[in-house]
């Protein structure tokens, strides 16, 4: 039953599929409304994560040429790896912690001010085993453990969407929508980063090409040029030979990486299109949640969201996000020299969602410049947060892989140093 619950909560399409139905149940709207709203939320979110699918398999061939064409080893951080490893030992524990972590959740959107409902299921699932991972490794066991981690569970689930909040109403100017993804230190850092740097700056929706540079209004068109430059130079660096005998099967390595390029701007199409069809479905059917068990509570949902309010600041996000990487890893590949200290590699998959968010956020408070060099600094953050992280979290922290985004950097450090002090 336990590992049953699991598979449903860690499943975000099946688990929002549930709110939305839920939520039109306690409307009383007719069986027809309710049996389409679940069905087109669920939709929405295996359509989403088709499309995030298709951008990651191409963001790994990509990941591997580079390292392969720039010879450099390290950690690389990706949450899904560590997960899937640290599941093995701390299964049950995961389970529990996240389970009563989402009751927790409901209960302090009840009764406090923090009204927001964490609708985001998988980082659930990686910020509830990364929790009892440190717990375990910090000597906390048995129901202790489930006592405390649930409860810090339910909070950050709470606490880091308020946090978003003031910003995420500055990009959909609305405040029905709330933000739940656990990078949002890094996002609220590119906000606070755009509001220093970005006066005066225009939006980077308000970019004027030049006629002849007219298709690049086009978002899937931009994304393919730019990714397909990059995509071209990585190839060259790896070698004809290596891409085409261990990544093409055989195809040239140049058509090969326009192709993956193209992939890439495809799968950004169909996320975009996934969060327009979630976001006409959850909205309205969440209102009956929060009127009858959370008044006013608002649904916190997956980064991707923010991603059809600015998609230029998309592709900038990226960008800046992964130069902010490749800045970080020259820096620690330099300090390495005279203190030993992990060389954290930019994982490509990371720093395009975080990337792209932080860039939308950075450009909802200081235009282009704020989307460049918000994400820019998130970049760098996600970089040297893995740094700090990876002595607290146990035999985990022997991996070579390690948790990637912001928030459970900052979490398990704090939570990690302050076992310490307490033991």
């Amino acid at each position: 039953m336990l590992k049953l619950i699991l598979d449903i909560l860690s499943v975000p399409a099946i688990l929002v599929g549930l709110i939305a139905l839920i939520g039109l149940v306690v409307q009383k709207k007719p069986g027809t409304d309710i049996f389409k709203g679940t069905i087109k939320t669920i939709l929405g979110f295996l359509v989403l994560g088709g499309g995030a699918g298709i951008a990651v398999g191409a963001l790994n061939f990509f990941g591997e040429m580079f390292q392969q064409g720039f010879g450099i080893k390290g950690v690389v951080p990706h949450n899904e790896a560590i997960v899937a490893m640290a599941l093995k030992t701390y299964g049950t524990q995961t389970a529990l912690i996240m389970l009563f972590g989402m009751l927790a959740n409901i209960l302090i959107a009840r009764v406090t001010k923090l009204k927001y409902i964490f609708l985001t299921g998988h980082h659930t699932l990686y910020m509830a085993c990364m929790i009892a991972a440190i717990l375990l490794s910090g000597g906390v066991k048995g129901v202790p453990l489930v006592v405390v981690g649930s409860i810090l569970l339910g909070f950050v689930m709470a606490i880091f969407p308020a946090m978003a909040q003031p910003t995420m109403r500055k990009i959909t100017g609305t405040d029905e929508v709330a933000f739940g993804h656990f990078g949002t230190v890094g996002y609220v850092l590119s906000a606070f980063i755009g509001k220093l740097v970005g006066k005066n700056s225009k939006s980077t929706e308000e970019m004027n090409f030049p006629k002849s540079l007219g298709f690049l209004r086009d978002t899937s068109v931009a994304i393919s040029l730019a990714m397909g430059i990059l995509y071209i130079v990585v190839a060259i660096a790896a070698g004809p030979s290596y891409v085409q005998n261990k990544l093409s099967g055989g195809q040239n390595f140049l058509v090969f990486a326009i192709i993956q390029a193209i992939t890439f701007a495809g799968g950004v199409y169909v996320i975009l299109s996934g969060v327009r069809l979630i976001l006409a479905e959850i909205v309205p059917a969440f209102k009956g949640i929060a009127e009858k068990i959370v008044p006013k509570a608002k649904p916190a949902l997956d980064c991707p969201v923010v991603y059809p309010y600015a998609p230029n600041a998309v592709l900038i996000g990226f960008l800046s996000s992964f130069l902010g990487g490749i800045v970080g890893m020259v820096i620690l590949i330099l300090l390495d020299m005279s203190i030993p200290v992990p060389i954290i590699l930019p994982g490509v998959v990371p720093h395009f969602f975080c990337g792209a968010t932080a860039g939308v956020f950075g450009n909802a408070t200081g235009g282009r410049k704020g989307a460049f060099w918000g994400a820019f600094a998130q970049g760098l953050l996600i970089t040297f947060l893995p740094v700090l992280l990876m002595p607290v979290l146990g035999d985990l922290g022997f991996a070579n892989t390690t948790f990637s985004d912001a928030d459970f950097g900052i979490v398990g450090i704090i939570l990690g140093n302050l076992l310490r002090l307490f033991r």
